[in-house]
């Protein structure tokens, strides 16, 4: 793996700036262009993605954004995170406001319309391949399968918010963890 302090911050920034100007669909969409990266490169361990990733979902903010610090930060502190966040953003930027310059013209054009169709069932399929990686990777137990099918359900059926659930979980494990502690000292 690549030291920290030893990946230099423009190219944290190109690096980052290809994942932000050739990822359509936004967050999710980056997760397998940064997982690509990074392990092309050796920068993070794959085993610390999922970590990043579910560090920048519980984060406030735009996801991409998130990952970009902290992959930024793992890699070179504070420069890293403002390189990489930079690079991950400023592409999306400059084509939107390209596009809304532009676009005004064209909104109601059937071939944008459909043109913009037809990208959506490819930003769902985006989005489900990082998540699926994420749930073989880090349901490593029986109950964690269920622990998530669960998660799921109370997220997108009942519209609870995601943090409600950590804060559960959280509570629960640390519940765990103190009494398996006491139970040890015995």
């Amino acid at each position: 793996m690549t030291a920290p302090g030893r990946v230099s911050l423009l190219r944290l920034f190109l690096v980052f700036a290809r994942v932000g100007a050739f990822t359509i669909g936004g967050g999710y969409a980056m997760i397998p262009l940064i997982e690509a990266e990074m392990k092309k490169r050796k920068w993070i361990p794959v085993e610390e993605l999922p970590d990043i990733v579910a560090l920048s979902q519980s984060a406030p903010g735009l996801l991409a954004v998130n990952i970009s610090i902290f992959a930024g930060y793992r890699l070179r502190g504070l420069p890293g995170a403002i390189a990489a966040t930079l690079g991950a953003t400023l592409p999306s930027f400059l084509m939107i406001l390209a596009i809304a310059m532009v676009f005004s013209g064209f909104k109601d054009n059937p071939w944008v319309i459909k043109a913009f169709r037809g990208v959506r069932p490819v930003v769902v399929a985006l989005i489900l391949v990082p998540m699926i990686k994420m749930a073989r990777s880090g349901n490593r137990s029986w109950w964690a399968w269920p622990l998530s099918a669960a998660a799921l359900i109370a997220v997108s059926v009942l519209g609870i918010s995601p943090v409600w659930i950590l804060l559960c979980v959280a509570t629960v494990a640390y519940t765990l963890a103190v009494m398996r502690e006491k139970g040890g000292r015995r």
